[in-house]
């Protein structure tokens, strides 16, 4: 899977920043992407902590580009980017005092053009890392909300040895939106069937033909509940938003994966018993569902990949090694 991406960023030469400079995991991180020759690295901390820290742990970091929000040469400009950006929700004073946090400093040099792309988690919940790209970068043309996905491989090439699944981080449920007239201007369905078809390009990204599945404890109506309305109007919708693509639901897992049970349970679909694409309808499932492939089926997981935003902004968990965050790092240079 990483092949492609390493070949891509060696022609490209992407600049990533990293928003927790100073700790460990980000350090060694940052050493082997430096050794491997893949992009440019910016850290974000106080020079002398991030330094100190590197010396302390043996990595090699010369030629990194560390950049402190207390001293960056450029920061009037960047306050009043940002005030222009917020458009009167925050204060200029507001600006500096969020610019001087790593998190919103790192995702302003990704809007200012400085850096391509943002990797962050390490030490910031997932919340304080989305919070600055909904404010700054915002979402796409179109696009409703921020989803999020993960990539699941494991050894073979087997139909199932990588999958994509989402939402599994981000939203909790899906609501209606209701303006102030009380006039509902996007449907829960609607934000669903978004988050389903943003599973389908970030499969696609990574080399998966999609068959996505919109999963639910129900297939084609033989159980009842809000939520099993939902999964069966968002695949409607989104088979609108994206005629060709291969989606059908609501269906149980084991339809989406087992031939026999799909062919069963839901005769004439292209997708059941042959899905790789899974899309949950609430992020209780989508958590519980992709560790439990993770720490029972033997996949390696990679995510969350954040969807629908202008720029590759991604979030790491707070338990990471320096492993993962090395991959994370060339997922989301790759993605710029």
């Amino acid at each position: 899977m990483f092949t492609k991406l390493i070949d891509a960023l060696k022609a490209t030469r992407r600049t990533i920043v990293f928003t927790e400079g100073p700790d460990a995991r980000i350090l060694e991180a940052t050493d082997r992407l430096l050794k491997d020759d893949l992009m440019d690295v910016i850290l974000v901390g106080n020079v002398d902590e991030v330094k100190a820290a590197a010396q302390k742990g043996g990595f090699n970091i010369e030629g990194v580009e560390i950049l402190d929000p207390a001293t960056y040469p450029e920061m009037d400009a960047m306050v009043e980017k940002m005030v222009e950006l917020r458009k009167g929700k925050m204060t200029a004073e507001d600006c500096a005092k969020a610019l001087s946090k790593g998190n919103y400093f790192g995702t302003m040099l990704v809007k200012m053009g400085k850096a391509d792309a943002l990797l962050g988690g390490a030490t910031y919940s997932t919340a304080d890392t989305v919070r600055p790209a909904l404010q700054l970068i915002k979402t796409k043309k179109g696009a409703h909300l921020v989803s999020s996905a993960f990539i699941l491989t494991r050894p073979g090439d087997d139909a199932l040895s990588k999958l994509c699944m989402g939402d599994c981080a981000i939203n909790i449920s899906y609501e209606d939106t209701v303006d102030k007239e009380g006039n509902v201007t996007v449907t829960a369905a609607q934000k669903l069937a978004e988050v389903a078809v943003e599973c389908a390009k970030t499969a696609e990204f990574f080399g998966i033909d999609p068959k996505v599945a919109m999963l639910s404890f129900s297939t084609k109506g033989s159980g009842k509940g809000a939520t099993v309305g939902l999964s069966a109007e968002a695949t409607k919708v989104a088979k609108e938003l994206a005629p060709d693509l291969a989606i059908d639901g609501e269906m149980q897992f084991d339809a989406a994966v087992s031939p026999t049970v799909g062919q069963l349970k839901f005769p004439g679909s292209s997708v059941a018993g042959y899905a790789n694409t899974f899309v949950f309808p609430c992020i209780e499932a989508g958590n519980i569902g992709y560790k439990i492939a993770q720490r029972l089926g033997g996949y390696e997981a990679y995510g969350p990949i954040l969807q629908g935003l202008n720029a590759p902004i991604n979030d790491l968990s707070r338990g990471c090694n320096a492993d993962e965050v090395y991959k994370m790092a060339i997922i989301t240079a790759g993605m710029a």
